[in-house]
């Protein structure tokens, strides 16, 4: 598989990531055996860059990903891992906590859970309102000297605070959604990200599962699926981003590819420092999702895309409006 590095200082990883979460909590029911052995057949197929949680299904997910990883020589994969959110014993949130002396608590659990001596890129989850990001990256910072983690990342936060957070330490990649309908970062984050040398993993790539091709009206219904409450998935909303995948489909039978891969080359082909993260639960997924390293987007193609799916082009928000609230990567830059 192609090999991209995560900006100017961070790891040289697989072309497409392995966004992990989906295989504890959030989109319905999950199968332990198969999210295990979808995992080794990532790493089969060449897909180094396992992204993870401590806070997915409080610490589930990281360890998975460990019994995953079993016999597997640690140099040969690279793990990311996300902090800070808190969570109480039914699963609700509770807010970030990113103070050095909580990093480094949170850390310690990560390492005895997923049972390796380093994490590749370590990145709060959300920026912490009451804590600046220069004491948050700068107790990370701390860490990295010590030799617990390789690489400093940072997650769904906007240009400004890239910059203060860059200053105190480079940063390798910026962790935020990126797809067809969801082109927020093409204001000004993605261009401060390349000015700095800051590599771009992006997560979301498929909408979480919207223009998959595979989503409709009664999907999610027969369990517990997060994606039911976001505005994306509700009423009208849902129709009218449903018929978008129409015109994704009709580009991708002219490809000869699904729909999902070509949302996902797509992606890939905004730039090499762009690193698709593909959230898999299944074999059968990862290897749709696999494929589209195989796709080829020519300027025409690219140019019908960009017709059909115009920035702004989704109805309803990426998450509902209490959670956009707090999500720094929504402010504008002011320089």
């Amino acid at each position: 598989m192609e090999q991209r590095k995560l900006g100017s200082t961070g790891p040289t990883v697989s072309a497409l990531g392995l966004g992990c979460m989906g295989m504890s909590e959030v989109y319905g029911p999950a199968d332990r055996g198969e999210a295990i052995a979808t995992v080794r057949a990532a790493l089969d197929a060449g897909i180094t860059l396992l992204d993870t949680g401590d806070f997915y299904a409080m610490g589930h997910n990281e360890m998975l990903v460990r019994e995953a990883l079993k016999e597997v020589p640690r140099e040969k994969v690279q793990i990311s891992v996300k902090y800070g959110a808190l969570r109480g014993p039914a699963g609700e949130f509770g807010g970030m906590d990113t103070r050095p002396a909580a990093t480094k608590n949170f850390l310690a659990y990560s390492l005895q859970r997923l049972g390796t001596d380093y994490i590749d890129v370590y990145r709060p989850a959300r920026l912490d309102p009451n804590v600046p990001i220069e004491e948050t990256v700068g107790g990370i910072a701390d860490l990295v000297k010590a030799g617990y983690i390789r690489h400093i990342g940072l997650s769904e936060v906007g240009s400004d605070t890239i910059r203060r957070a860059h200053a105190v330490h480079p940063i390798a990649d910026l962790q935020i959604e990126y797809s067809l309908i969801e082109r927020g970062i093409e204001r000004d984050i993605l261009k401060t990200c390349r000015e700095l040398g800051i590599g771009i993993t992006a997560y979301g790539v498929l909408a979480r599962g919207l223009i998959s091709g595979h989503w409709s009206k009664d999907s999610g219904k027969a369990g517990k699926d997060y994606r039911l409450m976001t505005p994306r998935f509700q009423g009208s909303n849902l129709d009218t981003n449903l018929a978008l995948v129409e015109q994704l489909r009709a580009i991708a039978t002219e490809v000869g590819a699904t729909p999902a891969q070509v949302a996902i080359a797509w992606v890939a082909a905004q730039g090499k420092e762009i690193v698709p993260l593909v959230g898999a639960r299944t074999r059968t997924r990862l290897i749709e999702a696999h494929g589209a390293t195989k796709v080829t987007l020519t300027q025409a193609h690219l140019a019908a895309l960009a017709k059909a799916f115009p920035p702004d082009v989704a109805a309803g928000t990426r998450y509902a409006a209490e959670q956009m609230a707090h999500l720094d990567s929504e402010k504008p830059a002011t320089r």
